[in-house]
C-alpha cells in the first residue's frame, strides 16, 4: 500500500535530496529541543505550583493567552521556513536572504504592537475571557501577564531566527541556544521563586530574561558570513512588499489556523475555570504532560517542513511524498514511546508538584485516556499536514483545522460540561474527536495529491 503513495522509480537511494544521515542530523536536534523545552516547561509548572494553587491557576490562565500570541510568531516562523527552504531548494540564496530580511522587520513590527496592546489591555482582557475568578488568582495573573508580555518581541525574533537555521538544514544550533535559555530559566526560577520568594513575579522575570538571552545569541551568529542565510545591516532593511506578501500568504492562513485553535482553547479554558481551582490545576498539569508526550513527534513535523520545502523548491514532488510517508512513520513510533513514558511519570510528577490529591487523581485519569487514544490518531492528524503546508497547501489546512476544532473540540466539550455535567475530561473527549476527524480528512487530502499542485515562490 505504501509503495502506491509515491513513484519509487523516481526515488533512488543515491539521488535522494536527504539521505538517512541528513535526516538524522536534521531531526535528532529538533526532537531533543522539543523534548527539553517541554521538560523545562513541566519543571517550570512544578516550581510555580509549589507556590500554591492560586499561582499555578494564574499562570495557566495567562499562558492560555500567551500561547495564542506565540502562535502568531510561530506562524511567521512557518512562513519563513517554507519560503526560505523553497528558495534554497532552487539554489537561490540571494532571494532567500532577502526574504529573511523582510521576515525580520515584519515580525518585529507585529510583536511590538502585540506587546503594547497586551500590556495596555491586560486587565479587561483577562476579565472578558475568564470572567469572575478568585481575587488572588486575578492579582497573580495581572503581574505575570505584564512581565511576560514584555518578552513578546524577543520570543518572536528567536522563533524566526531559529526558523532561518532550520530552513537551511541546521537544527543543531537553535537546539543548543534553546537548551541554554531553558536552563537559564530554570536557574532563574530557583533563585527568584525559592530563594527570593518572588512567586509568580519571579517566574515571569526568569522567562523574560531567558528569552532576551536566546534572541541576542541567535542574531549575533546570524550576522556571520559563510552560511546559507545571513542577516545583518538591520537599520538598512527596507520593506519589500512583494516578498512580505509571499511570507504572509503562508503565515496568515497558518496564523489563523493556530489562532483559532488557541481561541478554542480559551473558550474551553473559560468553561474549565468555572469548575474551580482544583479542576484548573488538574487541567493545567494535564496540558503540560500531554504537550510533553507529543513533543518528539512535533520535532519531526517541524523538520518535515524543511525537507518538503526543499524538495518542492527543487521540483521533486515524488520525493516530497516519499518523505511525508517516511517521517509520519517515524513520528508514530516516537508517539507510542512518548505516551507510555509520560504515563509512567505522571503520578511522580503530580507528587513532586505538590498537587492536591483530587487534582492529581483527575490529572492521571485524563493522561490514561490520552495514552490510549493519541497513538491511534494523532500522527495522521498532524504530521502529514506539516509537509503539505510546506508545499504551499496552507488554506486547506486552515479551513479543516478550524472547522474540526470548533465543532469537535469546543462545541462538544461545552455541551458535555454544561448539559451532562462532565468535568475536565470533556476537554479531552472533544480533543479525541477533533484528532480523529482531522486524521481522516488529511489522509484523504494527501492521497489525492492536490496538495502538491500549489505554489509558494
Amino acid at each position: 500500500m505504501i509503495t502506491r503513495l509515491y513513484d519509487r522509480a523516481q526515488i533512488s537511494k543515491e539521488t535522494r535530496l536527504f539521505s538517512n544521515k541528513n535526516l538524522r542530523i536534521l531531526l535528532i536536534p529538533l526532537i531533543i529541543e522539543q523534548l527539553l523545552n517541554s521538560f523545562m516547561g513541566m519543571a517550570d509548572t512544578m516550581m510555580v505550583s509549589n507556590v500554591g494553587s492560586a499561582a499555578i491557576s494564574a499562570v495557566s490562565l495567562v499562558d492560555s493567552i500567551n500561547v495564542l500570541i506565540i502562535q502568531v510568531f510561530s506562524a511567521m516562523a512557518v512562513g519563513a521556513t517554507i519560503i526560505c527552504s523553497q528558495y534554497l531548494g532552487r539554489g537561490d540564496e540571494k532571494k532567500c536572504n532577502e526574504a529573511a530580511r523582510q521576515v525580520f522587520i515584519s515580525i518585529l513590527a507585529i510583536a511590538t504592537l502585540l506587546m503594547i496592546g497586551a500590556i495596555a489591555f491586560r486587565a479587561p482582557l483577562l476579565q472578558m475571557i475568564f470572567g469572575k475568578v478568585e481575587q488572588d488568582v486575578m492579582s497573580n495573573a495581572l503581574t505575570y501577564f505584564f512581565i511576560t508580555a514584555l518578552s513578546y518581541p524577543f520570543l518572536a525574533l528567536f522563533n524566526v531566527g531559529a526558523a532561518f537555521y532550520r530552513a537551511s538544514g541546521n537544527s543543531k544550533f537553535p537546539m543548543k541556544v534553546s537548551v541554554l535559555a531553558n536552563c537559564l530559566n530554570i536557574v532563574g526560577n530557583i533563585l527568584l521563586i525559592f530563594v527570593f520568594r518572588m512567586g509568580v513575579m519571579g517566574a515571569a522575570i526568569s522567562t523574560l530574561c531567558s528569552r532576551i538571552f536566546c534572541t541576542i545569541v541567535i542574531f549575533y551568529f546570524l550576522h556571520k558570513p559563510k552560511q546559507p542565510i545571513v542577516l545583518n545591516g538591520y537599520f538598512k532593511i527596507r520593506p519589500n512588499f512583494k516578498l512580505i506578501a509571499a511570507v504572509l500568504a503562508v503565515g496568515i492562513p497558518t496564523g489563523i489556523e493556530n489562532g483559532m485553535f488557541q481561541f478554542g482553547k480559551l473558550a474551553i479554558q473559560s468553561t474549565v475555570s468555572e469548575m474551580g481551582t482544583i479542576s484548573i490545576a488538574a487541567q493545567a498539569m494535564t496540558n503540560t504532560l500531554e504537550a510533553l508526550n507529543g513533543m518528539a513527534a512535533m520535532g519531526i513535523g517541524i523538520g518535515l517542513m524543511t525537507v518538503v520545502g526543499q524538495c518542492i523548491g527543487a521540483g521533486r514532488k515524488e520525493e516530497a511524498k516519499y518523505y511525508i510517508v517516511k517521517l509520519t512513520g517515524y513520528a508514530e513510533v516516537v508517539i507510542i514511546i512518548s505516551c507510555f513514558f509520560v504515563l509512567l511519570i505522571t503520578k511522580p510528577v503530580t507528587m513532586l508538584a505538590g498537587m492536591e490529591v483530587e487534582s492529581a487523581r483527575m490529572c492521571f485519569s485524563m493522561m490514561l485516556a490520552i495514552t490510549i487514544v493519541k497513538p491511534l490518531v494523532w500522527g495522521l492528524s498532524f504530521i502529514p499536514a506539516y509537509g503539505m503546508r510546506a508545499a504551499g497547501d496552507v488554506k486547506f489546512s486552515m479551513i479543516i483545522s478550524t472547522l474540526t476544532m470548533w465543532f469537535c473540540r469546543v462545541a462538544l466539550c461545552i455541551y458535555l460540561c454544561r448539559v451532562w455535567g462532565f468535568g475536565p475530561m470533556a476537554v479531552w473527549i472533544g480533543m479525541f474527536a477533533d484528532w480523529t476527524l482531522r486524521a481522516i480528512i488529511f489522509t484523504g487530502r494527501f492521497l489525492s495529491g492536490k496538495w502538491c499542485e500549489k505554489s509558494v515562490v
